[in-house]
């Protein structure tokens, strides 16, 4: 099977894809499915949102009533990307695990880990540390984020080539403290349809966890199919994320209402 060209520095993820015989059949043959080889699916659902129904619309509500914008949503996406690349040295194909559950810093994390062309390792927050572990040995990150308050399993389990970084802590090294700092001005990386986009471990249930690959058209497929022909969404329509938000299965119910920059609840 011909790859397209990667943007990938790091290529561990295109050196471990399995082989391609034994790929399921791909078929992109609907119109909306034609997607441009250099894709990057952070830059689709964020920066095209703000372009075409602008800043102001809600992007994320919380039980608590705090509304983050798509503007704010973008800004801060594109601050943790400049985080991740100035601060941290991050370069496309690095993966950067998350663990948290759902807020809107967890939504911004997973956004700029994209488009800082790296690749997102989702996990479950409730996992222990020997699970983290397992996951850390066989993705290897050179980042992870964490939640504040699960900071303890993630740290206990990372090794000297993971840096651990929170959110939502006072610690001045924080990174919603590093993101203040930033500017919020970034340009996307170029990454290819067919780069690994995100890592998503199985669970695990019979035996050591199986690490599934979705490429960046795989992330914009989900929402250009289901939603656009099934749900159908408004722009006034509110989406209720019940999956983990890192987790694979967010990808396509978090971003489904792309069609129509609806809003969702963490």
């Amino acid at each position: 099977m011909t790859m397209l060209r990667s943007a990938h520095v790091d290529t561990f993820t295109h050196d471990h894809l399995p082989p391609a015989g034994t790929w399921p059949t791909l078929e992109f043959t609907l119109p909306e499915l034609q997607y441009p080889e250099r894709l990057n699916a952070a830059a689709v659902l964020i920066d095209h949102a703000v372009a075409n129904h602008g800043a102001a619309r809600p992007a994320l509500r919380t039980p608590d009533g705090t509304v983050w914008t798509y503007g704010e949503l973008q800004q801060r996406a594109n601050q943790v990307a400049q985080v991740l690349t100035e601060d941290l040295g991050v370069v496309p194909g690095n993966r950067v695990m998350l663990r948290g559950p759902n807020n809107p810093w967890i939504v911004a994390a997973w956004l700029g880990v994209l488009k800082a062309g790296a690749v997102v390792v989702t996990t479950m927050p409730m996992l222990r540390s020997s699970e983290v572990g397992t996951l850390i040995s066989l993705t290897r990150p050179a980042v992870a984020i964490s939640d504040h308050r699960f900071m303890d399993e993630l740290a206990a389990a990372a090794g000297e080539d993971t840096v651990v970084l929170s959110y939502g802590s006072d610690d001045a090294g924080d990174l919603t403290s590093r993101c203040a700092a930033k500017s919020g001005e970034f340009t996307a990386v170029p990454t290819a349809a067919d780069d690994v986009a995100l890592l998503g471990p199985t669970s695990g249930t019979t035996g050591t966890p199986k690490i599934t690959m979705h490429f960046h058209r795989d992330i914009l497929a989900n929402a250009d199919t289901f939603a656009r022909h099934i749900l159908q969404p408004t722009a006034d329509d509110v989406f209720a994320g019940s999956p983990p938000s890192p987790s694979p299965s967010a990808s396509a119910g978090w971003w489904s209402s792309r069609c129509a920059s609806a809003h969702r609840r963490c």
